[in-house]
C-alpha cells in the first residue's frame, strides 16, 4: 500500500509549489510530496521528500490533510504536514523537478487545470490558509510490537 506524504510550505503568505519531472505527470505542479520509504516514520518522510524534491529545510506545524484515493486493486494513504521554511535555497533535480516558484493561493487557484491533482493541493492549502490544521500532537509513534515484548 503506498502511503504518500508531503508538505505545504508556506513563505510570506505565498506557498511552494514544484514541477513535476515524471513521464506521466510532466509538467505539472504539486506540493512537495512521495512515497514513505520502508522505516520511516510519517514526519521523516516528508521531510527527507522536501529536501529532494526543493532543497529546503522545513519545520514541521501540523497535519494540513489524511486522504485517500479509492482503486479497485491497492490502497493508498496519504498524509500532509503544513510547514514554514527555516533555511536553504531553493534547489532540484532536473531529472526529479523541472521548477519550484512560491505562488499566492490566487495564483495557484488560476492554474487548478496545470495542478498534478487540483483537488487535493487546493484542499490542503487552503487548510494551511484557513488555519485548519491539526497539531502535531495528533500523530502517534506507536512502539513496535516486538519491543514490548521484549521491554525495550
Amino acid at each position: 500500500m503506498p502511503v504518500i506524504v508531503g508538505t505545504v510550505i508556506e513563505k510570506d503568505s505565498k506557498f511552494l509549489l514544484v514541477q513535476e519531472a515524471g513521464e506521466n505527470v510532466r509538467g505539472k505542479w504539486n506540493y512537495p510530496s512521495g512515497k514513505l520509504e520502508t522505516g520511516e516514520l510519517l514526519s521523516e518522510g516528508a521531510l527527507r521528500e522536501t529536501r529532494e524534491e526543493c532543497g529546503l529545510d522545513v519545520e514541521l506545524t501540523g497535519i494540513c490533510q489524511v486522504g485517500t484515493h479509492r482503486f479497485p486493486n491497492e490502497a493508498f494513504a496519504l498524509v500532509c504536514f503544513a510547514a514554514h521554511h527555516r533555511s536553504g535555497k531553493i534547489k532540484f533535480d532536473p531529472e526529479e523537478i523541472l521548477d519550484a516558484c512560491w505562488f499566492s493561493y490566487e495564483e495557484i487557484l488560476e492554474m487548478s487545470d496545470q495542478l498534478r491533482n487540483a483537488d487535493r493541493v487546493i484542499h490542503a492549502i487552503q487548510n494551511v490558509k484557513d488555519g485548519i490544521v491539526a497539531p502535531l500532537e495528533i500523530l502517534k509513534i506507536y512502539a513496535n510490537p516486538e519491543d514490548l515484548k521484549t521491554n525495550k
